[in-house]
């Protein structure tokens, strides 16, 4: 693939109005300026949710004074966020339809703040937006809006939703007016942890670190949207997603300290910000049923689908499973699969993976054609550019996760490497409780101290020059490390950039641990490379950073601060400036056939080791 793919802006500081490519986009920009007025749906961190009309004049003071009136809540030490930015005052960057939140800006905050929804009357005056409302006006959503009025008017007929038992989070099946269901619903104020949880796994505010420390609390509705938006012709067959603000009495609001009677004696209607999906009838999951009439291409695609988005939930539960026995076209025992539950993909920082199909015998098959034609075609820089079009409020760094794993599967198709040799290099190992860094994040190590010894003897100004020259380790602007005979930039560490980090709720201590075990790594990495290639020392040499201990079991309780501890960040992609991530790339791409080639060659050594009587 050329280098000059990546010469496009992946930027990480927002500047104005993102000029984004499409017709479509564009046009809607001309009639939302000419008209002057436009609708944000702002959500507080306890999940409390209002539609708001925006007029030419509208600011960010504007916006919080409705929201102290509507919710009868102080505003002033508040913020009003759109993803990566903090508004200031200036509303002009934000699109119609938009979600923002409004978030405190001490975060020593009670999280047993119990959510002031306006309700009833007040809901009807204050809010003018419908029951369902579809957060785009992009055309990948049209049949989920026709799903949207099936529902209401069923909801007028009385068809009430149901909510869904299994699983951590809320989530509800909304009908027909037969009683099918039709699309299931999942507010993102009653994800795992977040505050108006109906299972009682509460504690943190919209906007923390969540289940997973590189995905907030909140945010799983976005990742849910983006899985749908990037599976371009339904190749892995994701159900259609979308984001909406949805009104009904069904959701849940936590009253207080007391949780669990957090709406036993009145129903409440409320507003909520929640991914909506459209509901697949199916016959049972991938846990229900042996893998083995699965059919290759599916499994395929649902794989190259959960590489470019850096999955880290595929599980057996979210296949669903749908029978083709049909007699007359000859399909008996043929199934069909749909991949669900993305809440988990595209994290802020490279994450382990799980992907339950690495070990399936269809995983080992070469690509096909079509298959190859398909990763071929795929355009990370384009990727990007649709998910800032269609959920502007998307991090930057997600997105630089999605480049990193889709230039991966790029080029480790394109080198012969099956779907499990891709998804086994991408793996984490755990050895006697430990972990250790996958091959794609030791490719990244050695492409991050490539970047930062160029970055180091590149010409710069002489101010920056007298700097490196002088060794100035207390210099704050350069955070280098010492290694030897090697100054190297510190890639771990933070201040460098706001882009993408999360919030400082997670504990400082173990932050800093974490980071001195690693910069401690990256020194010692570096000595070690000074003389070595990779690909010579990739499989026996190659020094990797230390094991770190991670937790593999959950608690019996149900306390956010120590449900899942924190996965180790081997490469921080968000700390690099624009001007070194686009160098890192192109160092990256540069180690990998030498990563391929040692892969094939464990590969090889293993088939020589089992023999070869168990084929597919």
């Amino acid at each position: 693939m050329a280098m000059a793919v990546f010469k496009a802006p992946l930027k990480g500081e927002f500047n104005g109005v993102r000029k984004i490519e499409g017709k479509q986009y564009k046009h809607h920009l001309l009639q939302q300026q000419s008209s002057g007025r436009r609708r944000v749906f702002v959500q507080t961190e306890t999940g409390c949710v209002l539609g708001v009309e925006l007029d030419r004049n509208d600011n960010v003071h504007t916006v919080k004074k409705r929201l102290q009136v509507a919710f009868n809540l102080p505003t002033e030490e508040s913020s009003l966020t759109f993803g990566d930015m903090v508004l200031k005052n200036d509303l002009s960057a934000v699109r119609n339809d938009s979600p923002l939140l409004l978030k405190r800006n001490l975060m020593h905050r009670s999280s047993s703040t119990p959510c002031l929804s306006p309700t009833g009357n007040d809901l009807q005056r204050k809010d003018l937006s419908g029951p369902i409302e579809i957060l785009s006006h992009s055309y990948c959503f049209l049949s989920l809006k026709q799903t949207a009025n099936e529902i209401v008017m069923a909801m007028k007929m009385g068809v009430e939703p149901i909510p869904v038992n299994g699983g951590l989070g809320g989530a509800y099946y909304f009908r027909n007016e037969k009683g099918q269901s039709v699309a299931i619903v999942k507010p993102t104020d009653e994800e795992p942890f977040a505050p108006n949880n109906p299972k009682g796994f509460t504690g943190k505010t919209l906007g923390q670190p969540g289940l997973k420390p590189s995905v907030r609390v909140g945010e799983t509705g976005y990742r849910e949207v983006a899985a749908y938006l990037l599976d371009y012709d339904h190749f892995a067959n994701v159900p259609p997603t979308a984001l909406v603000k949805i009104t009904h009495s069904v959701f849940n609001v936590n009253d207080g300290m007391d949780r669990n009677k957090s709406r036993e004696k009145k129903k409440l209607v409320s507003s909520k910000i929640a991914s909506f999906q459209k509901f697949v009838p199916h016959d049972f999951d991938a846990s229900d049923h042996g893998t083995s009439s699965f059919p290759v291409s599916s499994v395929h695609r649902i794989g190259i689908l959960d590489i470019r988005i850096l999955n880290t939930d595929r599980h057996g539960g979210n296949f669903l499973v749908k029978k083709l026995d049909d007699g007359a076209a000859g399909r008996f025992g043929q199934v069909e699969l749909f991949p669900i539950d993305h809440g988990l993909c595209l994290p802020e920082t490279l994450e382990d993976p799980y992907f339950e199909w690495i070990h399936w015998p269809q995983a080992s098959i070469p690509f096909s054609e079509e298959e190859l034609d398909y990763i071929h075609n795929l355009d990370p820089v384009k990727d990007c550019e649709m998910l800032r079009r269609e959920l502007p409020m998307i991090r930057e760094a997600c997105l630089r996760v999605l480049v990193l794993c889709t230039v991966f599967l790029k080029e480790a198709a394109a080198f012969g490497l099956c779907l499990a040799e891709i998804g086994e290099m991408m793996t984490r190992e755990f050895r006697a409780g430990e972990e250790e860094p996958s091959e794609l994040e030791m490719v990244c190590i050695e492409a991050k101290s490539l970047t930062v010894r160029q970055d180091v003897l590149s010409p710069k100004s002489d101010l920056e020059a007298d700097t490196v020259f002088e060794f100035d380790l207390d210099c704050n602007d350069m955070d280098m490390v010492y290694s030897d005979e090697l100054l190297v930039k510190n890639p771990f560490s933070s201040g460098h950039s706001s882009l993408g980090k999360l919030e400082e709720s997670i504990v400082e201590e173990e932050e800093d641990e974490e980071e001195a075990r690693l910069t401690l790594s990256l020194t010692k990495l570096s000595t070690s490379l000074k003389n070595h290639c990779l690909s010579n020392n990739m499989g026996s040499g190659f020094l990797k950073p230390p094991r770190v201990k991670t937790e593999k079991t959950l608690v019996s309780h149900k306390s956010a601060n120590v449900q899942l501890p924190a996965s180790a960040n081997f490469v921080k992609l968000a700390e690099m400036k624009e001007a070194e991530w686009v160098m890192f790339l192109e160092k990256f791409q540069e180690l990998l056939d030498s990563a391929f080639a040692e892969r094939k060659t464990m590969t090889l050594r293993n088939r020589q080791r089992l023999g070869t009587s168990c084929k597919f």
